[in-house]
């Protein structure tokens, strides 16, 4: 039963070694927790943990390909509402604060692991350029839909604001970086 891709189920021990990491990760930063902490935490032997992944970079990818799952999944279910354009924008728009505004919001799980991954051909930084592409790319069609005229620019302005969200909201008062956000978006957006 042990399987981490495909339709076969994931076992209960990588999923409590990757719900550890992914706490702690997200907590205090990728290259300040090592491996035997993870185990620890996760209640489960060192053998485990090398069974289900190669290594703690292994594990970090599986970190990011789940945060990055969990940001798809929050924007196809926007979509699936099937709201005009502009407010799918601003529904996406408010996940973002929702997240913002959660208890224990450190920012970006990606821009924090680019952080600590500057070596764009580590895979670490090549699975958070992937990510931003696709996040980019997804801000530009959603932009487009809602009739911008350059909504490449307007793309790449939305993926800024949300940037700098992310990084002042774990700073300052989330309710108002929200707020601004927020107001930064309907900016970018052709008027009703």
């Amino acid at each position: 039963m042990s399987a981490s891709t495909g339709g076969e189920r994931t076992s209960e021990a990588r999923s409590r070694l990757l719900g550890t990491a992914t706490r702690i990760f997200y907590a205090e930063g990728i290259h300040s927790v090592g491996v035997d902490r993870i185990v620890e935490e996760a209640h489960v032997t060192r053998a485990t943990l090398y069974r289900h992944f190669k290594g703690k970079e292994e594990l970090v990818l599986a970190y990011l390909q789940q945060a990055d799952q969990g940001i798809r999944g929050q924007i196809e279910a926007v979509r699936a509402q099937g709201l005009p354009a502009r407010d799918t924008v601003l529904a996406v728009s408010r996940t973002i604060t929702q997240g913002i505004r959660s208890p224990g919001f450190r920012g970006c799980a990606f821009l924090n692991a680019a952080a600590e991954y500057p070596d764009p051909a580590h895979p670490v930084h090549q699975a958070v350029l992937a990510h931003r592409t696709w996040f980019l790319e997804t801000a530009v069609d959603l932009l487009a839909q809602a009739r911008c005229a350059a909504a490449d620019a307007a793309g790449r302005h939305f993926v800024m604001l949300r940037d700098g969200a992310m990084a002042a909201g774990c700073l300052f008062d989330p309710a108002l970086i929200s707020d601004t956000f927020l107001h930064g978006v309907e900016g970018i957006l052709p008027p009703r």
